[in-house]
């Protein structure tokens, strides 16, 4: 079955939690232990009903406050895919956990409260997501019942939101009107909105096409560890195991190994259900070449006419993500690309951008905590790298603070122009 990675985005308040919270309740994943714990909490707190948004806000901080902190993971499947769902926190404080928990995405859900309209928050985290290459982005224009099922409502933010829009880079936006409360088109239709002709959310997530969002054109495999079993009944052994990050690979294929520049021919592509035939984004697999060839941790399988980037300039950009510290030009840094790890220098900070206006602010001399700008990076060696927009998992680093081992940011790779 195929697997939807989907984020939730949006502003305090516009109920993320208890959309997903009325999704796992209403497609039956909820166990029943779940449901029980979640119904005495509520009634300890004097909840009417059933606080769905307690099934993602696991934090004791963020039971109390009634808002998302961290950001929560939940899976649940239907017989058509399986999803994994990340609810991210609406604060502007913690747009560093928005960050990372969109990054992996395929498809992010933007909450709008049908009250308020499309608010600052909204246009930050859907800024976020177009800065991210999240293909797909659904806006769910939530609380509908309390604007008494308007259909004018729900047309006027559809157009403010789509105003918005046309700024950014968004290849694909869907427009719910719901009431994540009561489930109106969450995985049943309304009865309430029979104005609105298009698909439920569940339907949506179900049917959305995301298998040609995936690089299939570029053969990238960075080797993550040499296996070496040297077992009795194969002693040569030797393969090269780690996550196809672009391309189809198939045995016989034609590769290159970076940096060396050695060439060879796939042997086979072992898993540990057996050798495989093909594979693809993003499987977990072992290759095994004709040849031998000195290859390690950090290096690059890719086609020889077909090769990503060399180099070691990298523009970039950063989203800050470190409360003690800031970026700022002369930074010293270790930075993770695939499976290698460098150390790097800014080299130049370009810009500070607005993500509430885009605005960007060239005068600005550092990035601090949840700022996001372009930066120029020196890196002690090479990175085989392609940039953001072309593949995701080539196209991102991270950098790491080298004194206290925290990450202190995430960064895309953009072209040099």
């Amino acid at each position: 079955m195929e697997l939807l990675r989907l984020a939730t985005a949006g502003s305090v308040d516009d109920g993320k939690s208890t959309l997903i919270g009325r999704l796992l309740y209403d497609s039956k994943s909820i166990f029943q232990d779940q449901l029980q714990a979640i119904e005495e909490t509520s009634k300890a707190r004097g909840a009417e009903g059933v606080d769905l948004a307690l099934l993602t806000d696991g934090l004791r901080a963020e039971r109390e406050q009634g808002i998302t902190i961290d950001v929560a993971h939940r899976y649940f499947a239907t017989p058509r895919r399986k999803f994994i769902i990340g609810d991210t926190p609406g604060h502007i404080q913690y747009t560093r956990n928005m960050v990372t928990g969109a990054s992996t995405a395929d498809l992010t859900i933007v909450l709008v409260d049908a009250r308020h309209g499309v608010i600052e928050q909204s246009r930050r985290h859907t800024f976020i997501a177009s800065l991210l290459r999240i293909p797909h982005i659904v806006v769910a224009i939530n609380k509908m019942d309390l604007v008494g099922w308007s259909k004018d409502v729900f047309e006027t933010i559809r157009k403010d939101f789509s105003d918005f829009a046309t700024k950014l880079d968004v290849t694909d936006l869907t427009f719910i009107p719901m009431s994540a409360l009561l489930g109106d088109n969450v995985v049943d239709r309304s009865e309430n909105m029979d104005w609105y002709e298009g698909s439920t959310l569940l339907h949506h997530l179900e049917e959305v096409h995301i298998s040609s969002d995936r690089n299939l054109k570029d053969v990238r495999f960075p080797v993550q560890y040499v296996i070496r079993p040297q077992t009795e009944d194969n002693p040569d052994y030797r393969g090269y195991a780690g996550t196809i990050a672009g391309g189809v690979m198939k045995p016989g294929d034609d590769i290159v190994a970076l940096p060396s520049g050695f060439t060879s021919k796939i042997k086979s592509i072992d898993t540990a259900d057996g050798p495989l035939e093909e594979a693809f984004p993003p499987m977990a697999v072992t290759i095994c070449l004709d040849d031998d060839i000195d290859i390690s941790r950090g290096d690059m399988l890719c086609r020889p006419n077909n090769q990503p980037i060399v180099g070691q300039d990298i523009q970039a950009m950063v989203c800050w993500m470190s409360e003690v510290s800031s970026l700022h030009p002369r930074s010293m840094l270790a930075l993770k690309h695939t499976t290698k790890w460098v150390r790097t220098m800014v080299k130049d900070l370009q810009y500070r951008l607005d993500i509430n206006t885009l605005h960007r602010d060239e005068e600005a001399t550092e990035l601090k905590l949840n700022e996001i700008g372009r930066v120029t990076l020196r890196t002690t060696q090479p990175l085989f790298h392609d940039t953001y927009a072309r593949n995701r998992l080539t196209g991102s680093f991270i950098l790491v603070d080298e004194t206290t081992n925290v990450t202190v940011a995430a960064g895309m790779i953009i072209d040099n122009n």
